[in-house]
Parts: C-alpha cells; sequence; structure tokens
C-alpha cells in the first residue's frame, strides 16, 4: 500500500469514526431531551369532570340540588311557581346567582391529574363522605329523581391561575381528583339565601327611634343630609356619649343588611322584642322588632313609604321580608336597639 493510498483510507477511517461518533452523539442529546420533556410534560390530559352535566344544565334538567356536610344538610329545588328555594327553610328564595355559579362551575370542573385511591388516605385532602367525614355532599337531581351528579368535594389548594384547585371525587368510586375550578363553591346554607332583602344606605338616614328590651328609649337623629354625626337625645341627667359619634353605627343596620338563617316570622316569639324605627329623608321608613331567643337575635320588619318611589321601595321590602325572620349574625346584632348606657360613658364615681 502506497503512502497516499494509507492516507486517504486512514483519513476516511477517522472521518467515519467521526460521523459516527457524531451520531451517536445527536441521538443520545435527542434521547435526553425527550426524557427531559416527558418529565415535564403533563402526565395526563385535561378532562371534563363531570362530562353530560353542561348539556343536563342546557336542557333545563336539573331540578333539585343537596349539599350535605358535618354541619347537617340542606336542599335546593325549583318550584315552577316560585323560582328556587331551599325547601328546608319553609321555601325561603334561593339566590339565584348562586345557584348559576354553583351548577356552571361543576359543569366546568376540568381534570388536573388522579390522585389517591385509598379510602385511608380521603381525610388527608377532605374527601371522607359526611356527616362523620370532613368532605362536602352535592348531589343534583331531575325531575323524576334521577341522579345527574353526585360528587364528594374535598380541600382546596392555592394555583396560579385565576382557577381554584380542588380535590374530588364521584360518590362511590374510589378514585379521587385533582380538578380546576373556575370560583368557589357555595357550601354554606346561609350563602345560598337571597340577601335581597332591604338596602338603605347610611346617608338616606334620617333618624331613628330605638326602645331597647330594657332601659330608656331615645332617638338617633340629624337635621339635614349634610350632617355627617348624629344627635341622641334625650341624655340622663349628667351623662354624656362616649364620643361624638357614638349613636352612628346604628344608621348602618339596613346598608349591610346580613343574616345567618330564617324562619317563618310566626315561629319566632317577638313579644318581649325590642323595636327599631328607621326613617330616611326620601320618605321610607322601616320598623323593625328585634328578639332574643337564647343566644340568637331574631328581626322581623315591615316597612311603609310616602307616595312615589318611597311607595314603591317599601313594597319591594315587604315582598321580600313580611313572611320572615332573619338571624342576625354576632357582630350585627349589637347594632340593634342597642340600650342607651352603652352609648354613653361610664357614670362618675
Amino acid at each position: 500500500m502506497s503512502l497516499r493510498e494509507f492516507f486517504y483510507t486512514s483519513r476516511n477511517r477517522n472521518l467515519a469514526a467521526l460521523t459516527a461518533v457524531a451520531a451517536v452523539t445527536v441521538l443520545l442529546a435527542f434521547l435526553a431531551l425527550h426524557h427531559r420533556e416527558a418529565m415535564v410534560a403533563p402526565k395526563y390530559s385535561a378532562n371534563i369532570f363531570l362530562p353530560g352535566l353542561s348539556q343536563a344544565l342546557n336542557a333545563g334538567d336539573v331540578t333539585h340540588i343537596r349539599i350535605a356536610s358535618k354541619s347537617g344538610a340542606f336542599n335546593i329545588a325549583f318550584l315552577p311557581a316560585k323560582g328556587w328555594v331551599l325547601t328546608d327553610r319553609s321555601n325561603y328564595p334561593a339566590s339565584f346567582e348562586v345557584v348559576k355559579q354553583t351548577l356552571v362551575t361543576l359543569a366546568a370542573l376540568e381534570t388536573i391529574e388522579p390522585k389517591t385511591d385509598s379510602p385511608e388516605l380521603y381525610r388527608y385532602i377532605g374527601l371522607d363522605a359526611p356527616p362523620s367525614g370532613a368532605g362536602v355532599a352535592v348531589t343534583l337531581r331531575g325531575d323524576k329523581g334521577k341522579v345527574l351528579a353526585d360528587i364528594i368535594l374535598g380541600k382546596a389548594v392555592p394555583r396560579g391561575d385565576d382557577a381554584i384547585g380542588l380535590f374530588v371525587r364521584k360518590a362511590g368510586d374510589k378514585q379521587s381528583w385533582l380538578v380546576r375550578s373556575p370560583a368557589e363553591l357555595k357550601t354554606n346554607a346561609a350563602d345560598w339565601m337571597d340577601k335581597n332583602v332591604v338596602a338603605i344606605d347610611r346617608a338616606r338616614i334620617a333618624s331613628i327611634t330605638v326602645e331597647p328590651a330594657s332601659g330608656p328609649a331615645y332617638t338617633i337623629k340629624r337635621a339635614t343630609l349634610k350632617d355627617e354625626s348624629f344627635s341622641v337625645a334625650p341624655l340622663p341627667k349628667g351623662r354624656e356619649l362616649s364620643y361624638a359619634g357614638a349613636g352612628d353605627s346604628a344608621a348602618t343596620t339596613l346598608s349591610d343588611f346580613a343574616f345567618d338563617d330564617i324562619k317563618p316570622a310566626m315561629a319566632v316569639d317577638f313579644s318581649g322584642a325590642a323595636h327599631m324605627i328607621v326613617r330616611s329623608f326620601d320618605g321610607v321608613t322601616v320598623s323593625l322588632d328585634i328578639a332574643t331567643v337564647g343566644t340568637e337575635h331574631w328581626v322581623r320588619l315591615m316597612a311603609s313609604g310616602e307616595p312615589g318611589a318611597a311607595a314603591k321601595e317599601a313594597l319591594a321590602i315587604n315582598t321580600h321580608a313580611s313572611a320572615w325572620a332573619f338571624k342576625l349574625p354576632p357582630y350585627k346584632a349589637s347594632l340593634f336597639a342597642a340600650p342607651l348606657e352603652s352609648l354613653l360613658k361610664p357614670k362618675a364615681k
């Protein structure tokens, strides 16, 4: 073999070797990249958790919602003559917005990934069934009692987007899932009650006559809309308000009227109730009776109005409120018919 032949043969061998090494390097890099992508890529494609529910909603098939938890169960049903009502609360009107949001949210639940299928681990993600467990059971039915959805809601977890991560499982199915929920699901009966009862802003209030359950009656008032604070009269001789705006808080009682529960008004004994009469500058008058039953505070109200817009507003209030008694939350109860003594500086010793 000549030197020239040897040189070219050796060069070809080297090129072949280098080509082979390069090919192996590229292949290894490709495999490594593919493995890395597989590691970070989602292992499960997103799916609708309750397939078919959206179609049932569009057809108007859902007519009953039941929610059960450790604290008890309540039912919401659609009655043709009344709309959505809480059947366990004497058919008190349900909030249509909450009904709509709940049904739309359930239909939109989207799987992120499967979680445990071991019942002994459910308690760590809030999926052990009520009433003994921390989970919340939600059941949707149609007219003839057909079950359209039956799931258990567990703990919520934060996500980076606007949605909520939620642990769920279908009733009777061991497999649990982490799903994407577009909104919070309301599971407390109070959240389902129509809160559109009365709304008279503090800025409209002219006076409030108060007859507490004990102690003297008094009036909180201001002369014009421009007056920022309310005066309190009559004050006991030698006494003064604890601070200049001590009576102002009573003027907020109807601007953000909140309640935790309801009963038919006839189911509450108002015979020894305290009383308030709230008058607005624009002609609306609302009379309230406040009864204390054990540790609970219940209020009923009735409105009247001068001819025109005030009368129309009073009618709307009575339509929503006249048949019902409303349970006040503890943080609100102290504002209704507070004893005069609570507004005064302590007596001098």
